[in-house]
């Protein structure tokens, strides 16, 4: 796989507080790191059990983060000198996922892996695609709605030997924690999406919140990291802060514009994360700015202070 730098954007090295620290990590979780370069070096990865929001506003990076993520992370297993390339200078230690588990409301495994390969490089989607674990929630999430049975039929069986009454008449919540019970272990989960979810008649808000606060639990127990993907101003707004206030961290994605440009641009800020913000030093803490390409997934391109 030919591939540039992912690491446009380098911490400088004769920054008055010198580069973070490495904390004892001795009776702390393990730490699982995103894959995506300078994130990582800056906040030592994420602690495994983690549910993590990836929140933003539509086409500014959060499917892109998660699918970069997954990628880059299974590279640890397939191409392990590769895998090193993307994790850059973050040094650990870290633990690794053993799977990834994609969750999809709508979409069927096949039109996530085209979409894959027709906005990465070939290597992305052939690693996604022998790790990926797809749970396929169609059949459970048009059920007693105006789309006709055969645009939503799943022609093979989900998840390996997934049991027939996952989900049977429960809709599209108790499906996706039967679902996920039955993947349990540590896995990277992709859940696509949380907006499919708030906008579909019958699904109540506190019923999903209920569920995210007992995934956040579960979590725990298999040392997975999960990400939820949320697009913003979809929910109101106090339903979009109860579901901030019931994970563990939140990643914030947005499209800004600088007066001196006439161009957009996209960022990512770490809006709630205890575990990693505190390890951030008070210098970097801000927003990365972030570009993604065919070539090396998303990476940070720079670093403002706001």
């Amino acid at each position: 796989m030919a591939a540039q730098s992912p690491r446009p954007f380098l911490i400088p090295p004769q920054s008055p507080s010198g580069p973070p620290r490495s904390p004892d990590l001795t009776g702390q979780p393990a730490r699982i790191p995103t894959g995506v370069p300078d994130f990582d070096y800056l906040t030592g990865g994420l602690p495994s059990g983690s549910v993590v929001l990836l929140w933003g506003e539509a086409g500014a990076g959060h499917q892109e983060f998660a699918l970069t993520s997954a990628v880059h992370l299974m590279l640890h297993y397939d191409f392990p000198r590769l895998h090193e390339f993307y994790l850059g200078s973050a040094k650990g230690p870290f633990v690794y996922p053993e799977g990834v588990v994609y969750v999809s409301t709508s979409r069927s495994k096949s039109q996530v892996l085209d979409e894959v390969r027709g906005s990465f490089e070939s290597t992305y989607g052939e690693v996604l695609g022998r790790h990926l674990n797809f749970l396929d929630l169609s059949r459970e999430y048009f059920q007693d709605t105006v789309v006709p049975s055969a645009w939503a039929s799943v022609p093979s069986a989900l998840l390996g030997a997934r049991s027939s009454t996952v989900g049977a008449d429960n809709g599209p919540l108790r499906a996706l924690a039967d679902g996920i019970d039955q993947a349990a272990g540590r896995q990277l989960v992709i859940i696509d999406s949380l907006t499919d979810l708030l906008v579909r008649k019958g699904v109540e808000a506190s019923d999903l919140l209920t569920l995210l606060k007992g995934l956040r639990r579960r979590a725990k127990e298999w040392n997975a990291i999960v990400y939820l993907i949320l697009s913003e101003g979809v929910a109101p707004a106090a339903v979009e802060q109860a579901v901030i206030d019931s994970v563990d961290g939140v990643l914030h994605f947005s499209w800004t514009t600088s007066p001196s440009h006439s161009h957009r641009q996209r960022t990512m800020l770490i809006e709630k994360f205890m575990p990693v913000l505190a390890r951030v030093p008070a210098e970097y803490q801000g927003r990365f700015v972030i570009r993604v390409g065919a070539a090396n997934g998303l990476v940070t391109t720079q670093y403002e202070r706001i």
